[in-house]
């Protein structure tokens, strides 16, 4: 079975969904663990994004959860119709970014 999948640099999956799901989910803590995970095992059947994710080695605002959803949409190559997500992120404007640029493409898709 496809594991779910959880960007997130600080949360730990019971901060936001049932402590009985946390074995659902594989946790990434940058966006380029996500890109990596997802070239090396596939597209998950539900992503659950944050936005903010701290900051880089060098000290720099690390590429966020939309970077990570941008990815997804623009340059991963995959099929996306069946991706099912959540946004968990506390930064309500950035989670709005992810939230329509993912449901604005899906509708695409189905349109399509």
């Amino acid at each position: 079975m496809m594991k779910k999948l959880f960007l997130d640099d600080l949360r730990t999956v019971d901060m936001v969904y049932d402590a009985s799901m946390v074995s659902e989910f594989d946790v990434v803590r940058t966006y380029d663990a996500f890109v990596e995970y997802i070239q090396q095992k596939g597209l998950p059947k539900f992503i659950s994004f944050d936005n903010d994710l701290g900051l880089d080695r060098e000290g720099n605002v690390a590429p966020d959860g939309y970077a990570a959803a941008k990815w997804l949409v623009y340059d991963s190559g995959l099929d996306l119709s069946k991706l099912q997500f959540n946004v968990h992120s506390a930064n309500p404007v950035a989670a709005e970014q992810i939230r329509g640029l993912l449901t604005n493409y899906l509708r695409f898709l189905k349109e399509g």
